[in-house]
């Protein structure tokens, strides 16, 4: 009898934390975001990312850089191992395209404009991401191994396969959704 009453408490247990997830799944897929880390730990910027109707709108913030135009993309492995940062694989592409707004056969979805640092070591990108969505449905960002935002050290050329000539990887952060 003590084995049912502890069977019968564990499933009302499990049935309670099963429901609480449930609750909170209402508000979860809508945001995500990350810290820009470079290669010696330091905070260099912020990403957030915001499901909308349409797909995703990405904002990104950097500070303490040397003015200039740095490749901004989003990469398929949620994994920033420093140095290099090679751990976030390559760039997120769910539709097999190339690389580059100017290739003709690009642009892939985690693609994004440079970012143009100012004089001030500081820089900003709002770009919208269409028909992509954050956590379900065919062109989700964050799947099982998750995604990374990656900075890297040169502009994008925007054309050349499979990542801009953009230099390497110099930050690096690991995507989560909001809570």
């Amino acid at each position: 009898m003590a084995f049912r009453k502890t069977g019968l408490v564990l499933s009302l247990v499990a049935a309670g934390a099963l429901g609480a997830a449930a609750a909170n799944a209402g508000g979860a897929g809508k945001s995500a975001g990350t810290t820009l880390m470079d290669a010696d730990g330091k905070s260099i910027g912020q990403v957030s990312i915001k499901k909308e109707d349409d797909g995703l709108l990405v904002k990104t913030t950097v500070t303490g850089l040397k003015p200039g135009n740095y490749a901004f993309h989003l990469h398929t492995v949620g994994k920033c191992e420093a140095p290099g940062f090679t751990s976030a694989e390559g760039h997120w592409n769910p539709t097999g395209k190339e690389h580059g707004k100017d290739n003709p056969q690009g642009k892939h979805m985690g693609d994004l404009p440079n970012i143009e640092v100012a004089a001030s070591g500081s820089g900003s990108l709002e770009q919208k991401i269409s028909a992509a969505t954050l956590t379900k449905g065919e062109n989700a960002l964050l799947d099982a191994d998750g995604a990374a935002a990656v900075l890297h050290a040169g502009p994008d050329d925007y054309k050349t396969n499979p990542s801009g000539d953009s230099g390497a990887r110099i930050a690096c952060g690991v995507i989560a959704p909001s809570k």
